[in-house]
């Protein structure tokens, strides 16, 4: 099933009517919805898969067990004021891989109000989910917070990578903050937030965070085998910019730095090759 929704009367996909002379854009809300069950025949069937507003969902060609879906942008944004969310699970027996066609530019819009662009991923003991989208570009003027959350249980599986690149070629970035938090079996794993851009605390941009970088990204593995036999921290690169780090349970985080995307995207596919 793969369903677009439009409220009736609205006037666009996901807009509130606004208050501002004419009725001004006053943001979207959007949802992007994504259930992974096992099909009993050693595949996987996707009994949700619903979006509304700028998104919408693809389900593309794939082998064996696992089923893949992609977001495509069916607007532009996020922009000031916008509210997106994608909400994915995979029950038990279920692979669900989840990413995007093209790169998200937060931009900015008439609302001088932040953005927000929440992800909540939901995986069974036995279930796997790979959330692999395409990377995050802040440009001038925008302000999007990012918010992801993890919740895992004890025999969960997970592949999450995430990059964000500060501002296009030549450009300064846009405020950008983002906090990914981690769950396995209830407990917290991982809790961390970054600000980055104008009004973000200072430092930033120094030698102990992104020293003159522009592209920053982070990988976290989830394997029920890492609990008995983790990977040994240590750096990736002879410059020191990618750096794999076991966490306290079955999971490895690997945080990276990079001039460029390309780059970026290099070192996390490097490391996830020596991860899995």
């Amino acid at each position: 099933m793969d369903r677009v929704s439009v409220h009736a009367g609205a006037p666009r996909p996901g807009v509130r009517p606004g208050s501002g002379p004419g009725g001004s854009r006053a943001g979207v809300r959007s949802t992007a919805r994504i259930t992974a069950r096992a099909d009993g025949r050693g595949g996987t069937a996707l009994p949700v898969l619903a979006s509304e507003g700028s998104f919408a969902l693809r389900r593309i060609r794939a082998a064996g067990a696992e089923a893949r879906v992609v977001l495509v942008g069916a607007m532009s944004g996020p922009l000031g004021g916008d509210h997106v969310t994608v909400e994915a699970r995979a029950d038990e027996g279920a692979h669900l891989r989840l990413g995007s066609v093209a790169a998200t530019l937060a931009l900015p819009g008439q609302v001088k109000e932040e953005a927000r662009y929440d992800v909540r991923l939901t995986v069974a003991d036995g279930g796997r989910l790979d959330w692999l989208p395409e990377q995050l570009i802040s440009v001038a003027d925008s302000d999007l917070r990012v918010t992801t959350r993890v919740d895992l249980a004890p025999g969960a599986r997970l592949v999450l990578r995430e990059e964000q690149v500060l501002g296009r070629t030549g450009e300064r970035p846009g405020r950008l903050t983002s906090r990914l938090t981690l769950h396995h079996a209830g407990r917290p794993l991982l809790d961390q937030e970054l600000a980055c851009g104008p009004g973000a605390p200072g430092g930033w941009d120094g030698p102990a965070v992104l020293a003159g970088y522009r592209a920053l990204g982070q990988l976290v593995v989830v394997r029920p085998e890492f609990a008995d036999a983790p990977p040994s921290a240590t750096v990736l690169d002879a410059d020191g910019t990618a750096v794999l780090s076991p966490l306290p349970g079955p999971a490895v985080l690997v945080t990276a730095v990079a001039p460029d995307a390309l780059r970026l995207r290099r070192a996390l596919d490097a490391a996830l090759g020596r991860l899995l």
